[in-house]
């Protein structure tokens, strides 16, 4: 038997993208872990009621890897651990993955992927890349499209689950298509419109596909956006124009001139303040009167219109008139009666 020689660390690699590392298989890691590592999340409470019922699934899930998950209710929050059970210490920060996965309302069938070694999570903050509330919105809006179609066409051309939450964008899948998901998020939320990056991705599909075009650049085949600031017209005031005079104004009248005026001031301190008690009690006084006035008005009976009294009127007058009711009576028991014969 010949013994095949391995290669060395050193060699050149073509493509790495190629290579396939062995899977980490159960008995791979020959002696425990030195010390319990555990990782915490909170949930809001509106997830309490699913969590409940997917909770044993989740611990089935960990106990494959031999990790403690454990749920909360009262302090609202979901915990994963390490056993001496524990055969892949990566393992851990999956289930970390994961558990923050289901507090943003992944469901766990799709949440569950996170613990395969290909696929990872990624969790990108929106909420502070726009400061107006409303374009904020209809940003967002525009990443989920009509009936989620955009949102749609993206999971299609990266390959992974996108879940739009409040103020934060959950995707889940292989390490490339993130990348990719995070371009167009960021993208989006800087008023750059997704179809843009959509239409790129299909392009670069297409063009993996020749292998004449391996060691070409693209860029000529993909589109280019250019940015463009429409500025609103903002409607200028227009101050009405004043009649032309060749005199300047005015000069207004200083405080000793209208005490000048009103002969105040030759009055002496006391008197001066006796004026300004009057008046001040005239000016409450009258407040006073006009507030009293504004009650009083709720309560003033409203006038009837002359139309129900006149209806009025016309009841009684039937009510009273019963001679001329007599003689209708009679003329239809004479008509009667001439029928019958």
């Amino acid at each position: 038997m010949e013994n095949k020689e391995e290669p060395k660390t050193t060699d050149v690699v073509e493509d790495a993208w190629k290579m396939v590392p062995p899977p980490f298989k159960q008995g791979d890691m020959k002696h425990t872990l030195v010390d319990e590592s555990s990782f915490a999340t909170l949930f809001p409470k509106y997830r309490e009621q699913y969590l409940k019922q997917c909770w044993p699934l989740v611990q089935k899930k960990m106990e494959d890897f031999g990790i403690v998950a454990e749920l909360d209710l009262l302090e609202g929050s979901m915990t994963v651990k390490t056993t001496k059970n524990t055969w892949d210490p990566t393992m851990i920060l999956k289930a970390r993955d994961l558990i923050k996965l289901l507090s943003r309302s992944v469901p766990f069938e799709q949440a569950a992927r996170v613990m395969e070694d290909e696929n990872g999570c990624d969790i990108i903050k929106i909420g502070s890349m726009v400061r107006n509330k409303e374009k904020f919105v209809k940003r967002r809006q525009r990443l989920i499209g009509p009936k989620g179609c955009t949102l749609k066409s993206i999971e299609l051309l990266t390959g992974c689950y996108v879940l739009v939450q409040g103020n934060t964008v959950a995707a889940l899948g292989p390490y490339r298509g993130l990348i990719e998901v995070r371009k167009v998020v960021e993208d989006t939320m800087r008023n750059i419109h997704p179809i843009y990056n959509i239409k790129a991705m299909m392009i670069k599909r297409e063009l993996k596909k020749d292998p004449k075009l391996a060691n070409e650049s693209w860029d000529r085949f993909l589109p280019k956006f250019t940015g463009k600031n429409v500025s609103k017209p903002k409607p200028k005031k227009t101050k009405p124009k004043k009649p032309y005079t060749p005199f300047p104004p005015a000069q207004p009248e200083s405080k000793v001139d209208q005490q000048l005026r009103s002969g105040e001031y030759f009055l002496k301190k006391d008197e001066v303040r006796e004026n300004w008690m009057r008046k001040k009690k005239e000016k409450q006084a009258e407040a006073e009167k006009k507030r009293q006035e504004r009650r009083a008005e709720s309560f003033v009976a409203p006038e009837e219109s002359a139309a129900s009294s006149s209806k009025g009127s016309k009841k009684a007058s039937n009510d009273v008139d019963v001679e001329a009711l007599k003689k209708k009576v009679k003329l239809a028991n004479k008509k009667r009666k001439n029928f019958n014969v």
